[in-house]
C-alpha cells in the first residue's frame, strides 16, 4: 500500500510539473495553486519515506513469515492425520483408553479375563463362584502412515495393546504387539488379521474375545490383495503356521460388496504336527451380511476346518491327537458358525444379539486318543447396548451366556466325577473413550 501511494504522488508531481512548463501565460492565481499543490507532494513523499520499512526489516519479517510457515500444523491426506514436517507423509494416531467391569454368576474359566467358554470348568467340580474383576488392560493405541508414491500410497499400520497372553497366573498388564504391517501396490506384508478371517461379518460385542465359533488370528503374513472398482476383492496369501509346522498355511479369499450388504469365501490349506508326526488339513468358510433396513443388519459366517490347539483357524477347535493302536496324527474336524443382528436406534444407541456354536466331528479313535475332556460342543449368545453421549465415547452393557459339554464325564485329581457340561453366565460393562 506504501509503494502504490509513493507512485501516485510521482505520477501526480510529473503532471503537476507539465503544467508548470506550459503555464507562462496562465495567471497568477493558477501557478500560486499549482505550487501549493507541489510542494504537498513533496511533503508526503517525504513522510511516506520516513516511515518505510529498511533492508533489514523487510528482510527479518520475510524469515519469520517462513518459519512460521514450516512450523504450521498441515492436514495430511488421510482422515483425521497431519502431513510430518519436512516430507510428504501423512501420520495419524489413533486408540482408546477402555475400562471393563465383569460379573461371573458362575464358575470362572481360567487363562482368560474375558470369555473362554473353550476352559468353562465343567459343573460340579466345585470352582470359584462369582468372580468379579475390573480392567483397563484392553486399552490401545496405534500409528499409521501414508506415503504417496508413483504407484500409490504407501501405507503403514504399527497397533499394540496391553492384554498379553500368558498363564493364568501372570500379570497379563504387559504391552502387546497387535499389528505391525505395509502395504504397497496390493502387497500387505507383516503382522495383521489373517486373511482365512470375515472381518465384516462379525458382529459387535463388549466382551474382548467375542463369540466362540470362528477364526481368529493375527499372523505375520505375505499377502496380495486385487480389487476391481465392481466391488470385487480376491486376496491370495502365505501366514505363519501353528507351532511346530514346515510349511506356512496358504489362504485364498473372494469377497463381493453390494448396496445392501456382502458375501464372502475363504479357503485354508495347512500343516499340522504334534512332535515328529505331521498331516496336512484344509478348511473352508462363507460369509455374509444384509442391511435389512436402514437401521437393522444381519450378519452371519460359518467355517469348517482341520482343528488345531492354538486356535489360530477356528476358536473352539480341540488338539491334535494321536491314534492309540497305529500312532497316526488325527485332526479334530470342527464346524462353526456366527450370526449376529445388529439394530441403530438413533444416534446414541444400538443394540446387537449375537450367537456362536462349535462341534466336533472327533470320531472314537480321535476320543480315546485325546481323552473324555475334550469338547463336543460349545455355544456361546450375547445382548448388548451400547450409549453414545458424546463423540468418541461408549458406555457399554453386556449378558453373556455360554455352555461347554465335552465327550463324557471328567474325573479330577481328588477322585470327584463331574457332569460333561459347563454353564457360564456373566455381566460385561464397558466405558470407552476413543482418539483418533
Amino acid at each position: 500500500m506504501q509503494v502504490k501511494k509513493i507512485v501516485l504522488a510521482l505520477l501526480a508531481a510529473g503532471l503537476s510539473a507539465g503544467f508548470l512548463t506550459s503555464a507562462h501565460a496562465a495567471d497568477a492565481d493558477r501557478i500560486k495553486a499549482l505550487e501549493d499543490q507541489l510542494q504537498a507532494l513533496q511533503k508526503a513523499i517525504a513522510e511516506l519515506k520516513a516511515t518505510a520499512p529498511t533492508k533489514k526489516e523487510v528482510s527479518d519479517l520475510t524469515d519469520q513469515v517462513t518459519l512460521q510457515g514450516k512450523e504450521a500444523v498441515v492436514l495430511g491426506d488421510m482422515s483425521n492425520s497431519i502431513r510430518m514436517p519436512g516430507s510428504e507423509t501423512s501420520l495419524r494416531v489413533y486408540g482408546y483408553a477402555e475400562a471393563n467391569l465383569i460379573k461371573d454368576f458362575k464358575a470362572t474359566a481360567p487363562g482368560d479375563m474375558f470369555t473362554n467358554v473353550m476352559e468353562q470348568p465343567l459343573n460340579g467340580f466345585g470352582a470359584d463362584q462369582g468372580k468379579t474383576a475390573l480392567t483397563a488392560q484392553t486399552s490401545r493405541f496405534g500409528f499409521e502412515t501414508s506415503t504417496p508414491t508413483a504407484l500409490g500410497a504407501f501405507h503403514t499400520v504399527v497397533e499394540g495393546d496391553f492384554y498379553a497372553y500368558c498363564g493364568s497366573e501372570c500379570n497379563r498388564n504387559r504391552f502387546r504387539l497387535r499389528h505391525a504391517y505395509g502395504e504397497y501396490a496390493g502387497w500387505t506384508v507383516g503382522q495383521t488379521w489373517s486373511t482365512f478371517m470375515d472381518l465384516d461379518d462379525g458382529p459387535e460385542t463388549a466382551d474382548f474375545n467375542g463369540p466362540i465359533g470362528q477364526p481368529f488370528s493375527r499372523p505375520v503374513q505375505v499377502r496380495y490383495t486385487y480389487a476391481l472398482p465392481t466391488g470385487e476383492t480376491f486376496k491370495a496369501a502365505l501366514e505363519n503356521p501353528t507351532d511346530g509346522a514346515h510349511r506356512p498355511n496358504l489362504v485364498l479369499s473372494a469377497a463381493k460388496s453390494f448396496d445392501d450388504g456382502a458375501i464372502s469365501a475363504r479357503f485354508i490349506s495347512m500343516e499340522q504336527r504334534s512332535g515328529s508326526l505331521s498331516k496336512s488339513g484344509i478348511g473352508y468358510g462363507f460369509g455374509g451380511s444384509y442391511k435389512i433396513t436402514g437401521e437393522l443388519t444381519a450378519m452371519g459366517q460359518w467355517a469348517k476346518v482341520d482343528g488345531d490347539g492354538d486356535n489360530a483357524l477356528m476358536m473352539g477347535a480341540n488338539y491334535p491327537t494321536s491314534d492309540v493302536t497305529t500312532g497316526a496324527l488325527l485332526l479334530d474336524k470342527s464346524t462353526g458358525y456366527v450370526l449376529g443382528l445388529t439394530n441403530v436406534f438413533n444416534s446414541k444407541w444400538r443394540a446387537t444379539f449375537a450367537y456362536g456354536h462349535v462341534s466336533s466331528a472327533a470320531n472314537s479313535d480321535y476320543v480315546a486318543g485325546n481323552g473324555l475332556s475334550g469338547n463336543k460342543t460349545l455355544s456361546q449368545w450375547h445382548l448388548n447396548f451400547f450409549y453414545n453421549p458424546i463423540k468418541n465415547v461408549d458406555l457399554g452393557a453386556e449378558y453373556i451366556m455360554g455352555k461347554r459339554t465335552t465327550f463324557g464325564p471328567v474325573k479330577s485329581t481328588d477322585g470327584k466325577v463331574s457332569s460333561s457340561v459347563g454353564d457360564m453366565s456373566r455381566v460385561d460393562l464397558i466405558a470407552r473413550y476413543s482418539f483418533n
